[in-house]
């Protein structure tokens, strides 16, 4: 079976073509359990959520938040395993039919190994991967296995990131763009919306992928505000919360990340 880049390339520009941005929803395998995180990330496109991320737990993960490694240190508890990542995205994309990549940090898949972690991917019908710490410059060997594989190699772009690199990152990439940024503290949003709407700008600059943006998006009116600028709105950190907040009860916390995707679905929509 190959991997579903053409399905993630058709949801995105079925976005563009409704004037809208697509919503993104993030949250990572295991958490709370296996069997609960595939509901978790059904639940996310249940609620109005274009595309899914799953994250594959790592037990340093330094470029997450406390709510995210919080909840990565449960499932790595819970004892998830790379074979539980590939059964959240093939069940998640089974039962939604939505576009599935997993986002990891570069370490596990290389030792897993790249063509094997590639072709278990696609067979499971996921879409790609999202790699924020893999160099362009170190990629080669995963990128051949993702385009045999037709999977997309999605990389992360920064506000520090110089128009040369914007340049080469982007030509390697597939699927979208994913330009990092931090919402920040309440009194310092305006600010670091201009500087992620620049660095949306200095991205399109170089190539005809949709660009994404994280950018701690919590509620409809942020989600909105993205999506001005962006092709799409990535929220992960506030569908965790809201698992962590219910605890163990599952239901409660499937039907709060419902309202949430729900709601910022609304939000994406609102451009005028």
């Amino acid at each position: 079976m190959s991997g579903n880049v053409e399905l993630l390339d058709n949801v995105l520009a079925a976005a563009r073509s409704e004037n809208r941005a697509a919503l993104v929803g993030y949250l990572p395998a295991g958490f709370p359990t296996v069997d609960g995180g595939i509901a978790a990330v059904t639940a996310l496109v249940e609620g109005g959520c274009d595309v899914v991320e799953v994250g594959l737990p790592h037990s340093d993960p330094v470029m997450d938040g406390p709510v995210i490694q919080t909840a990565d240190d449960i499932a790595l508890r819970g004892g998830v395993r790379i074979a539980d990542v590939m059964r959240t995205v093939r069940e998640a994309h089974a039962a939604t039919g939505a576009p599935v990549l997993v986002m990891t940090y570069w370490n596990p898949v290389d030792r897993y190994g790249p063509e094997r972690f590639a072709a278990e991917l696609a067979e499971a019908g996921g879409a790609g991967c999202i790699l924020p710490d893999l160099p362009v410059e170190e990629s080669a060997a995963w990128r051949k296995a993702a385009a045999e594989h037709h999977l997309a190699t999605v990389f992360v772009v920064a506000p520090s990131s110089r128009p040369e690199r914007l340049a080469r990152i982007t030509a390697a990439g597939s699927g979208f763009v994913y330009a990092a940024s931090l919402m920040g503290v309440t009194g310092t949003r305006e600010s670091v919306g201009n500087e992620a709407a620049e660095l949306v700008e200095r991205t399109r600059a170089t190539t005809g992928l949709p660009v994404c943006v994280g950018l701690g998006v919590s509620n409809a009116e942020q989600a909105a505000e993205v999506a001005l600028f962006a092709d799409g709105v990535i929220v992960g950190s506030a569908f965790v919360k809201l698992l962590l907040e219910a605890g163990d009860d599952l239901d409660t916390g499937l039907e709060r990340v419902r309202e949430l995707a729900a709601d910022l679905a609304k939000g994406v929509r609102s451009r005028t």
